[in-house]
């Protein structure tokens, strides 16, 4: 007789054994029952600059690109064109518009011809604030507001704008010889945008606009005898220095400029909401390297522009003054239209108190810098 309470304890299935084995046959039922997931193809986005290829400012519109493209992990990719890869820089507005390109990078005095308040959003009057000061009315003094009620509702423009990138004062620009008084500039054929452009027409210049590329072929060919563009490093990289020794600097015609980053509304507004605030973040991001960076090129460029022979001079105070009391006839004659007064008023106002807060609170920078740096 079989005594079956002394069975083989190794014959017995374990707890342990079953638990594993149902486990194992659950994780294989899954397995054969989940669906086939396949990775989303990226979005892809054409996204055209005004620059040239070589231009430093190509070169930013490139990092801001490369962080959308990083941030957003694959999921997009935008690809970065120089100007005239797909439409001349001044089409790259009506281009975005229409859909032949999907974003674009460049200056909102670019689309000065279209509306004259256009101007307003990058080259703003010189009320003694800098380009940071201008993006904090964008973000802060109700600017953006008035930006997409001119591209949306008066121009109907089929964009969405953000502005970004702060740039320091624009130089007075090239000239042959050594501007002294602005009775020299009379009757001169000059190059610049913007209402920098209506500032020196009202100072008797004769104001040719051009896109930067045809700048320095322009000069050297006697048809411009004077210009500017915006900085150390992009007037190098443009030639300014082979036809040109002398660089006036200081002025008041486009004492704050930033850029601004175009993407065609429909397209963008079909995006899934995380990567619109992902590309809205990539523009504040670049915004801010692109600060850093300029610090760092734009001076070590000036002096590599001195070791080349190039004169720099600071523009006489005869000439600043000229150039502040044109801004004023300036002012007073396109206040005629009340978009642009609207739009001046309410900078006035974000300037005076801002402008008037920084002035009142901070030491005089360049007294300090004197005193450790130009000491006998």
């Amino acid at each position: 007789m079989t005594d079956t309470s002394k069975v083989n304890e190794s014959a017995r299935p374990s707890r342990r054994g079953f638990l594993t084995a149902a486990a194992a046959t659950a994780a294989g039922a899954a397995v054969i029952a989940a669906p086939a997931v396949h990775a989303q193809a990226p979005i892809k986005l054409k996204f055209q600059s005004t620059w040239p290829n070589k231009d430093i400012f190509h070169e930013f519109a490139g990092d801001f690109v490369r962080y959308v493209n990083q941030m957003a992990g694959g999921r997009v990719e935008l690809e970065l064109l120089a100007a005239g890869a797909v439409v001349p820089a001044f089409q790259v507005l009506d281009a975005v518009s229409s859909g032949i390109i999907d974003g674009g990078h460049g200056v909102s005095a670019y689309w000065y011809g279209k509306n004259k308040a256009f101007s307003l959003f990058g080259t703003a009057p010189a009320f003694g604030w800098d380009a940071d000061e201008l993006l904090g009315w964008v973000r802060y003094g109700g600017g953006q507001q008035l930006y997409d009620e001119l591209t949306q509702q008066i121009l109907k423009l089929n964009v969405v704008g953000m502005l970004t990138g702060p740039m320091p004062t624009q130089p007075l620009g090239w000239f042959k010889a050594e501007i002294t008084s602005p009775d020299q500039m009379k009757g001169m054929k000059y190059r610049t945008v913007g209402l920098g452009a209506d500032v020196f027409k009202e100072m008797g210049v004769a104001v040719t606009i051009v896109a930067g590329g045809e700048i320095v072929p322009a000069m050297d060919r006697g048809l411009l005898e004077g210009a500017e563009f915006n900085n150390p490093s992009s007037d190098t990289v443009l030639g300014f220095p082979d036809v040109s020794k002398v660089y006036m600097v200081q002025s008041y015609h486009q004492a704050l400029e930033c850029f601004e980053v175009l993407f065609n509304k429909t397209k963008f507004e079909s995006l899934p909401k995380d990567v619109q605030a992902i590309i809205r973040g990539a523009s504040d991001a670049a915004s801010s390297d692109m600060m850093w960076k300029a610090q760092d090129r734009y001076s070590k460029d000036l002096e590599a522009l001195k070791a080349r022979g190039v004169k720099v001079i600071t523009t006489p105070k005869s000439v600043l003054e000229a150039q502040l009391n044109a801004w004023d006839k300036v002012i007073a004659n396109l206040s005629a239209d009340p978009f642009f007064k609207k739009v001046v008023d309410s900078q006035m106002a974000w300037a005076k108190r801002v402008v008037g807060f920084r002035l009142q609170y901070e030491a005089d920078s360049a007294f300090a810098y004197n005193h450790f740096f130009q000491k006998a």
